[in-house]
């Protein structure tokens, strides 16, 4: 399976650590949460991405104007096409990392991102037409061993990300890491050892019984 470096076609930073509220709220939002998706596979117009959502230019253009003062999303590059000037927008980052909160306010909108939940309801035709592929393992392992695989799964969904485009249907890729309340085994008792006689005592032993 080949990856394209450069899907996006634009260049953009590969992390951002988000924590402002108005950044939050962005995210948090259905629709221009559609609007950052779509531009991980390239930099689109106002009216390609009201057309790829179905919805008002006007409408599409206010949530990418909110985008933009948000520091989400950038004009990457321009175009003039009959004296008009279009407008290219890419996000700034390949992934958006929301970062510690202190504000309750805060904490509150992010508990409304939830991809899980999102890609249940997405998968839910795929699954009763048979369809899904899917995986649900459970393992207890220290937190150090928590931070390197999600630090893994994060790379595999950014090669995800840039296979090259084709095909006529859209794929999702879900990964959560989660503690849970499943349960476990006991630690493993030890082994009680037998023990073993030296020569001289075992003689000693025989000789007393």
């Amino acid at each position: 399976m080949s990856v394209n470096q450069r899907i996006p076609d634009y260049d953009l930073e590969d992390l951002l650590v988000v924590t402002a509220p108005e950044q939050l709220r962005a995210l948090a939002d259905p629709l221009r949460s559609t609007l950052l998706e779509l531009l991980l596979e390239r930099a689109a117009t106002v009216n390609e991405l009201a057309r790829a959502v179905d919805r008002p230019k006007s409408s599409v253009a206010y949530h990418v104007n909110q985008l933009v003062d948000a520091g989400l999303l950038r004009v990457v590059r321009t175009r003039r096409v009959r004296a008009i000037e279009e407008r290219f927008y890419g996000r700034v980052a390949r992934t958006f990392y929301v970062g510690a909160l202190t504000r309750a306010e805060d904490k509150q909108v992010v508990s409304r991102i939830n991809g899980l939940a999102e890609a249940a309801a997405e998968a839910a035709a795929a699954h009763a037409a048979d369809e899904l592929r899917c995986t649900l393992v459970h393992a207890r392992i220290p937190i150090e061993d928590v931070r390197e695989f999600w630090a893994e799964v994060q790379a595999l969904a950014r090669r995800f990300a840039q296979i090259p485009r084709a095909g006529d249907q859209v794929y999702g890729f879900a990964a959560g890491l989660y503690p849970t309340d499943a349960p476990m085994l006991p630690d493993t008792d030890p082994v009680p050892s037998t023990g073993s006689c030296r020569g001289g005592e075992a003689g000693r032993l025989a000789s007393e019984a």
